[in-house]
């Protein structure tokens, strides 16, 4: 069984900083890229930033500046640091995680419950 789950979400005012952490527990063989998402309400999920195991890195075009992702993969966990945050960035954040479980079972894609952050005045 493979889990992810996230923290450091909340209620900032706009100019603000918020540090979001996902951690991967289970049965984890390797990880080859770990990222995060955001979804608010009626618009669908879009990547924010991923980041491989080699330590390459992708953000949004809304997040380019603003946000930097981190991994650490001996401890398995990804971390989103989020400075001047604006309305805009108000959603549920979630983790994802690209996972082999064990050497002979192909990847998959597993997901955080995930995390509130909300920006306002």
């Amino acid at each position: 069984q493979v889990q992810l789950v996230e923290s450091g979400g909340g209620l900032v005012q706009p100019g603000g900083s918020l540090r979001l952490s996902c951690a991967a527990s289970g049965t984890i063989f390797s990880i080859s890229a770990m990222g995060w998402y955001r979804q608010a309400p009626g618009n669908q999920r879009e990547l924010v930033a991923d980041i491989t195991s080699g330590g390459s890195t992708n953000y949004a075009d809304s997040a380019k500046g603003r946000f930097t992702i981190s991994r650490d993969n001996a401890k398995n966990t990804v971390d989103l640091q989020m400075n001047n945050l604006k309305p805009e960035d108000t959603a549920v954040y979630y983790c994802n995680a690209q996972i082999v479980p064990r050497a002979t079972i192909h990847i998959g894609s597993y997901w955080g419950q995930g995390t509130q952050v909300t920006v306002s005045s």
